[in-house]
């Protein structure tokens, strides 16, 4: 006989502020026998190229969601009750050798033999990630939100950082260079040849503009033709929100999305072949009353329900 999966704590007997933060109240990963999405965090910036503080992002995520419930409306999912999930605590990476966490971060995602929802963390640990999810899956396609593209060759000569992942994963053949998507970039470049560069490695874009001027529908309709039913791994910078949603982050750019606009995007990919997803970038040094922290955990439990309609009979 299954068992019944272990839920958030009671909030009508354990007040919300009570007791440990662990992602939406969930049980941590040792109290239960065995989980379908584990919620990890990776408190590592050491790749990011302005400002830090996206290693405290993991602990004011779980904080923020505090206050998430069990039912999604959006979804029409009880993905607690549909799924185990359960809170697996932080990755410990070296903070002062990059090449070495990335390592070390692709081991330890390797070992779940649950489905992952990382909290990051600089999106350096996006391409490790990546890596775990291709040796199960082979290739996989990628929805990436952000203002930036991530697609740069390297900083200072050095080849991971939190804007080299994209290429790194197209170079090492892990992504399925027919189904990749940006969405929500914006901002100055450094010249015209980063959107060639782009181009060449086989991402579409579809700018923050492009999805005020075309509306969340059209949107969510050329991602999942472009997507199909390839196994999708979805990459979330919390900077592709403005400023006005997420101001705690380490590159903010004016004239991002709003968390409505990305929220229901992310809900549009309902019944995709999600196989991991990630939330990065959060720093709640520069965050204001827990915005970009409560936008993010939203982020994640739609990440989870997600996962949970996928499998959803």
């Amino acid at each position: 006989m299954t068992q019944q999966p272990r839920g958030p704590v009671d909030s009508s007997r354990i007040p919300r502020f009570a007791g440990f933060a662990t992602f939406a109240r969930l049980p941590r990963l040792d109290e239960v026998e065995h989980a379908d999405v584990a919620v990890v965090g990776v408190p590592f910036d050491s790749g990011v190229s302005y400002r830090p503080g996206a290693r405290f992002g993991p602990a004011a995520v779980r904080e923020a969601s505090r206050l998430l419930r069990p039912y999604h409306p959006g979804l029409d999912v009880s993905p607690f009750e549909r799924l185990q999930v359960a809170d697996a605590g932080d990755i410990a990476c070296n903070p002062f050798n990059i090449g070495e966490a990335v390592e070390t971060l692709q081991d330890a995602a390797a070992a779940f033999d649950s489905r992952l929802v990382t909290i990051g963390g600089d999106h350096t640990i996006a391409l490790p990630l990546l890596r775990a999810v291709a040796a199960k899956h082979g290739p996989v396609a990628l929805l990436h939100f952000d203002a930036h593209l991530d697609t740069w060759d390297t900083y200072f000569g050095a080849e991971y950082t939190h804007g080299t992942p994209f290429r790194r994963a197209v170079e090492e053949g892990i992504l399925d260079t027919e189904a990749l998507s940006h969405v929500g970039i914006r901002g100055p470049l450094y010249g015209r040849r980063d959107l060639e560069e782009d181009r060449r490695l086989g991402f579409g874009i579809l700018t923050s503009r492009d999805v005020m001027r075309m509306g969340v529908d059209e949107v969510v309709d050329a991602l999942r033709q472009r997507i199909g039913d390839r196994p999708l791994y979805i990459s979330v910078d919390i900077d592709v929100l403005d400023p006005a949603h997420a101001p705690g982050t380490g590159t903010p750019e004016a004239g991002g999305l709003t968390s409505r606009e990305l929220l229901e995007i992310l809900r549009g990919m309902a019944g995709a072949n999600l196989v991991g997803a990630d939330v990065v970038e959060v720093a709640p040094a520069y965050d204001h009353a827990e915005i970009t922290s409560i936008a993010a955990s939203h982020v994640a439990y739609d990440l989870v329900s997600l996962l949970a309609l996928k499998d959803k009979p």
